[in-house]
């Protein structure tokens, strides 16, 4: 388990079930107070109150049942922590990429390992380098600028010079490692908000015939009315374990995490004509759960190479690692490194090594594209900036209903408030009439309302007909269920700023933790998620940024189709140049699958410690 995670921390995390129950044989025994006259009688109103020591649950406990956190789930979080990141660096080097310009467009880079074209073969046993890469989420950012007072772009670019930069870790190791490529999870967030508008806009359109399919392939098929959102790993945890009649709802799509874990080991093992396992993925994400995500067994590779490629090696994950931001500073502290000190500008695009597709690069890294270094000096600036309408999750709801809304133009969207701020019902309306209904709901409280709604009537166990009060009310339970068309479902209140993993007012200095409570620290935290670029950054970019603009209209030719500030057209075309790259088919690089968790509350003791083993030995391991 990592150094930070405590039992105050995990506030993402589901609680304990009813079934969560404590074996006797493990409690502390009570020693009865001795008293000095043998004979002595007492009645019963008279006896002494009993102190019991308070029941205390411990992880052991939890592995010992599995009804909430499961063996695997332990062993596969504690194998991700800062720790484990300074361990990978220090185990192998990196693989020795060198490109060169190839005229006359100058925008193909020719990886060879070695610098030189007569250098090693690429693949063989002789490269045992390894490449790092890392993602971050804007949540993170966004924590790490409300704590340093910086803006959020300066705050990626800190990130940029700790992961990346000469004064980061490569400045200390055994090999002095670094992270080659650096991505932004926005731009496969932007992937993950188009293919779920077009996922709900099919449900719309497709006749539910989820009723007459096996368990299996209800799981397996297009999710059904009303879809929910399944970016949030708790959330997804808790339905397995608790709710199985929810997982035919959930949307079939990769979150951006794990999006932006395909995109990364399937091209760059193909462009660089390495093993997936010779890529190495730490993402920076703002809840402990994303561990979890990560460790997940359909989040390998095994669901995307192809049938002639597989061998009985044990699966390569697509993400390898997971961190949060308090992490990274640990991880920065480890090393000696001062994080607030590290330089508060972009790395110079002359030491970069360019993404290995200059498609990918420029949807990647808008302002890193693969420009000569003379013509660029290059830096990197935030993507389209959402509304606070969006949420701080990431917007998916907010995007749906604005594709939605741009189908009917003269339409009109209305909110209503729920029973508190993490409820909101959106209702798109023309004409009195309801087009489209979604919602929002944040937070386990909720949740548990929601799961209520959806879950199938119960059918009456006697031959006459309910009472009309009765039948009344499980009709309402029914129109309730097929109300909304999509609903977003995040597990923390206040969505994935709030993460477990975020800094808290806790962790930053005296002064400023004496002038803010939680509440303000977060809607300071909500304030540099949503802020644009501060003047500097604007005046950096101004200053950094170059390009000829017929050579920017070549690379970015406009769209006219935006939604939302982004174009589906482009991210598909994104979509289609990556299948034809790699080579595989779309559905298997986005889209994942579900599992029916069984828990084994009650079912004995017999077998734990092999089946415990035999878990933390599986590398894909399941929930």
């Amino acid at each position: 388990m990592s150094a930070i995670l405590s039992a105050d921390d995990l506030n993402d995390f589901i609680s304990p079930g009813v079934a969560c129950i404590k074996p006797v044989e493990t409690l502390p025994l009570s020693k009865p107070e001795e008293s000095s006259n043998p004979y002595e009688v007492t009645n019963e109103d008279k006896l002494p109150a009993e102190k019991a020591p308070p029941a205390q649950i411990s992880l052991t406990d939890c592995l010992a049942c599995s009804g909430c956190v499961t063996s695997a789930e332990a062993v596969l979080v504690s194998l991700q922590s800062h720790s484990e990141v300074l361990n990978t660096l220090d185990s192998k080097p990196s693989l020795n990429l060198s490109h060169r310009w190839h005229p006359p467009t100058g925008d193909v880079p020719d990886y060879l390992p070695g610098g030189s074209p007569g250098g090693r073969q690429i693949g063989t046993k002789a490269d045992e380098g390894v490449v790092f890469v890392a993602s971050i989420s804007p949540q993170v950012r966004a924590s790490l600028a409300a704590t340093y007072n910086v803006s959020n772009v300066e705050a990626g670019w800190m990130v940029d010079q700790l992961l990346g930069g000469p004064q980061g870790l490569a400045s200390g190791g055994k090999y002095g490692n670094k992270f080659t490529w650096i991505v932004d999870t926005n731009a496969m967030r932007e992937t993950s908000l188009v293919l779920g508008a077009d996922e709900v806009m099919e449900s719309l359109q497709l006749t539910d015939t989820s009723e007459s399919l096996s368990e299996q392939e209800a799981l397996s098929a297009q999710p059904k009315k009303p879809i929910l959102s399944s970016v949030c790993p708790g959330w997804i945890c808790y339905a397995e374990k608790t709710h199985p009649h929810v997982l035919p709802h959930l949307s079939r799509l990769k979150s951006p995490q794990a999006l932006t874990g395909t995109l990364l080991k399937t091209v760059l093992s193909d462009r660089l004509r390495i093993q997936p396992e010779q890529i190495w993925h730490v993402a920076i994400m703002p809840c402990f759960d994303k561990k979890l995500e990560a460790s997940r067994e359909e989040l390998t590779d095994v669901y995307w190479r192809s049938s002639s490629t597989r061998d009985p090696k044990p699966p390569v994950r697509d993400v390898d690692c997971v961190i949060t931001a308090r992490e990274l500073l640990m991880l920065a502290d480890t090393r000696g490194i001062s994080f607030p000190a590290l330089p508060r500008k972009p790395l110079p695009l002359s030491s970069s090594i360019p993404f290995p597709d200059p498609i990918l690069s420029s949807f990647l890294f808008p302002d890193m594209s693969f420009n000569p270094p003379s013509k660029k000096k290059g830096s990197r600036s935030s993507r389209f900036q959402q509304p606070p309408a969006a949420g701080t999750s990431g917007g998916y709801l907010h995007h749906i209903l604005v594709s939605q809304q741009a189908l009917y133009p003269e339409s009109v969207l209305q909110t209503t408030r729920g029973r508190n701020a993490d409820i909101i019902e959106y209702t798109l309306e023309r004409d009195n009439a309801t087009l489209f209904k979604a919602a929002r709901y944040y937070g386990f409280r909720n949740i548990q309302n929601l799961v209520r709604k959806l879950k199938p009537a119960r059918k009456s166990r006697f031959l006459e007909p309910r009472r009309e009060g009765g039948a009344k009310q499980a009709s309402n339970v029914n129109s309730a269920r097929l109300d909304y068309a999509y609903v977003e479902v995040m597990a923390c209140p206040g969505g994935c700023t709030n993460g477990g993993g975020q800094i808290k007012v806790e962790d930053i200095d005296a002064e400023t933790k004496s002038v803010l409570g939680q509440k303000e620290w977060l809607a300071k935290v909500d304030e540099a998620y949503f802020s644009m670029e501060e003047e500097k950054a604007e005046e950096a970019e101004a200053e950094e940024a170059e390009p000829k603009a017929e050579q920017q209209q070549q690379r970015d030719p406009p769209f006219s189709d935006q939604i939302n500030g982004i174009s589906p057209t482009h991210v598909r075309a994104v979509l289609a140049h990556w299948v034809g790259l790699v080579g595989i088919p779309l559905k298997l690089l986005v889209r994942t699958g579900y599992r029916v968790v069984v828990s084994e509350v009650g079912k004995g003791p017999a077998g734990q410690t092999d089946r415990v083993s035999e878990l933390a030995g599986r590398i894909g391991g399941g929930w």
